[in-house]
């Protein structure tokens, strides 16, 4: 797997008021939810793409942002459409089309992820097939693939944004050594966001 490029697609919604952190925005307004959101994927960009163990991707929804490219944020690195489709059907897309090496993918918004958790991310993938970091709400903030054979995407069925997300994916991998990493939180309501300040201020 050495011999390979490392790929790290970060799944990105355009920071536009009102489109972004909707759950959030309805505790804390859409002013600050947009301003969480635009502020978090700044600093997550701006470290993960400064590593050179692998090759940033910022796949970007809508489309027309994306092609445009304005209005988004300064990362070292490449930008390109998500695509049409649901999200499993957008993600399946990406690990299919994207240049050969091990593929790495995480959301935009999910606080505490590190450039340790992402090195550890493909350091799993030269034992296990697929790589996936657990979410709180039953879903995962992470998931890669090694992509060697060939990958089939085990996004059929799966239940989005529910307590059900990882395991309706994972009942679609029976077949192929798996790896867990750490347990992360979302921030999706006010009390989140509140909970995260107080870690941060202790």
């Amino acid at each position: 797997m050495t011999d390979l490029q490392k790929h790290l697609v970060v799944m990105a919604r355009a920071p536009r008021l009102g489109t972004v952190k909707r759950r959030l925005a309805r505790d804390i307004g859409t002013v600050g939810a947009l301003r969480f959101y635009r502020g978090h994927t700044a600093g997550l960009l701006r470290d993960l793409s400064a590593d050179p163990r692998w090759r940033l991707w910022l796949a970007v929804t809508p489309d027309s942002a994306a092609l445009s490219g304005r209005g988004l944020w300064p990362f070292h690195g490449d930008l390109l459409p998500q695509g049409r489709g649901d999200l499993g059907r957008r993600m399946g897309r990406l690990f299919e089309t994207l240049p050969p090496g091990p593929l790495v993918m995480i959301g935009s918004d999910i606080p505490g992820i590190t450039r340790a958790h992402i090195g550890g991310a493909f350091k799993s993938l030269g034992a296990a097939d697929w790589v996936f970091g657990p979410a709180e709400d039953g879903g995962y903030w992470l998931v890669g693939a090694r992509r060697r054979p060939v990958v089939r995407p085990p996004f059929d069925g799966v239940r989005w944004s529910s307590a059900a997300t990882l395991d309706d994916t994972l009942a679609n991998l029976k077949d192929v050594r798996v790896a867990l990493l750490d347990r992360l939180r979302d921030v999706d309501t006010g009390a989140d966001l509140q909970l995260l300040r107080d870690q941060a201020a202790r």
